[in-house]
């Protein structure tokens, strides 16, 4: 059921459970790890990013019962269960609330023992298929933004792809919309963490005290509205990625949090004193100039310098023409499958308007304006007519709403367009909503 092994801790101070246990869990294809002791459970624990522990009750002179605390704090999302030939319906109480998973009485067979791990691995699989469709939502045409012609995006996508055999930190930088979301979703498919979670957080979106929530959880009565223990994104991304977008907009205050957690891997949940750790690759995103926040005492300096181990710059499509009309085409028939439209091409008359505007958004805009053609275009072609204002009046020349015109510019052009459709100067002023008489001195006036 799981695409890569099962990490598997067996903690147990008898070598024959922990030889026999071993045996039966590589039998199910699972990389195994042991420990006689506590504290080896505890180093084991910290070296390697198990996801599943098996822990006897009597370690010795130790009592395992204590040891599940400690470490689901090294290892936040490792589910525990607890082994034992004194099974009690009190003793099985208290693992669960110390945070086991499950209590297995001795002897067990190894029928159990795989009813257990396959239990592990389709909650992990789900896990994963969650994580992936909530970060997919805004999705909707995948790949596409990664065709290139540009040699530029061409260097960018080969550094990316060495970048990606190396677990340091990377940063994306860029303008608004260049793909900078989708070439961190690359990164991490490319890399060694490809079967685990890759988590987003958009840093803009949330207060200082929610985002810190966000990324580190809360424990029950940190602030108002915490009903309940919530592990934060960077659990949840344990093994795998957290790709923190628009990473300049975080508060000084968290900077210093998110920079512990890089140095050390260690953070606690808000409103909690207990230290817990999560092996997780940092992939960061920002459309700001960083450094220049460094300087103007808006961004530290030290988590810059943790952030841009590996620092990729994407080109806005300004500066990547070449890719422009190639995009387009490949937007609308993206489109074009999603419409059922049995044909969608663009017009050679539109071309010029396409490469003559500055492109803002970049490929999103560009995303949105094919979409949008798709959508409201009658015809298989897309012509200038099926374009957005802004684009038409860039190439055209003629004002439009929301553009650097004055109003009396704006209302002579649309008085005209409107006077050009109407059929009659009659049916032209009930449009614009002003007497005929009115109409004839706005026109004379001109």
């Amino acid at each position: 059921m799981s695409s890569t092994p099962l990490e598997v801790l067996v903690v147990d101070d008898e070598k024959n459970i922990r030889t026999t246990l071993a045996a039966c869990l590589e039998a199910l294809r699972c990389k195994v790890g042991l420990a006689a002791t506590a504290e080896a459970a505890l180093v084991e624990m910290k070296r390697r990013p198990y996801q599943l522990a098996f822990v006897d009750l009597r370690l010795g002179t130790a009592d395992g019962l204590k040891l599940i605390p400690a470490l689901k704090a090294a290892r936040p999302l490792v589910e525990v269960v607890l082994i034992t030939a004194y099974a009690t319906i009190q003793t099985a109480v208290e693992a669960m609330r110390l945070g086991a998973t499950d209590v297995l009485p001795k002897p067990f067979s190894p029928a159990q023992i795989e009813a257990l791990v396959r239990r592990v691995e389709g909650r992990r699989a789900l896990e994963r298929q969650v994580t992936e469709l909530r970060s997919r939502l805004d999705e909707v045409a995948p790949d596409i933004e990664l065709q290139t012609r540009s040699a530029r995006m061409r260097g960018v996508l080969d550094m990316l792809d060495k970048a990606a055999h190396h677990d340091v930190p990377v940063l994306f930088t860029g303008e608004n919309g260049t793909g900078k979301s989708l070439l961190a979703r690359r990164l991490h498919q490319l890399g060694a963490r490809r079967d685990q979670p890759f988590v987003v957080v958009n840093c803009p979106t949330l207060s200082e005290e929610l985002l810190a929530s966000e990324l580190f959880g809360h424990v029950k009565g940190a602030f108002t509205g915490a009903v309940r223990d919530q592990p934060g994104r960077v659990e949840r991304a344990d093994g795998g990625t957290l790709f923190l977008d628009e990473i300049g907009e975080i508060p000084p205050a968290l900077q210093v949090k998110l920079l512990r957690f890089l140095q050390d891997k260690e953070f606690e949940r808000l409103g909690e004193s207990i230290t817990r750790r999560a092996d997780v690759r940092i992939v960061a995103a920002t459309n700001r100039d960083l450094e220049r926040g460094v300087a103007d005492g808006r961004f530290r300096e030290d988590l810059l310098y943790r952030l841009n181990t590996f620092e990729l710059t994407v080109p806005s499509l300004r500066e990547r023409p070449e890719d422009l009309l190639m995009l387009a085409r490949h937007f609308l028939e993206h489109f074009r499958r999603t419409t059922q439209r049995p044909a969608l091409a663009l017009a050679s008359a539109a071309e010029p308007a396409l490469l003559g505007y500055r492109w803002p958004g970049n490929v999103r805009e560009l995303r949105n304006a094919m979409e949008r053609a798709a959508i409201l275009s009658a015809s298989d072609e897309i012509g200038v007519d099926a374009l957005p204002e802004r684009i038409v009046a860039q190439h055209t020349g003629a004002p439009f709403v929301g553009g650097a015109f004055t109003l009396e510019q704006v209302e002579h052009e649309h008085l005209q367009r409107v006077v050009a459709r109407a059929p009659t100067r009659e049916e032209a002023a009930r449009v614009l909503g002003i007497d005929p008489s009115t109409l004839w001195r706005k026109l004379k006036k001109e």
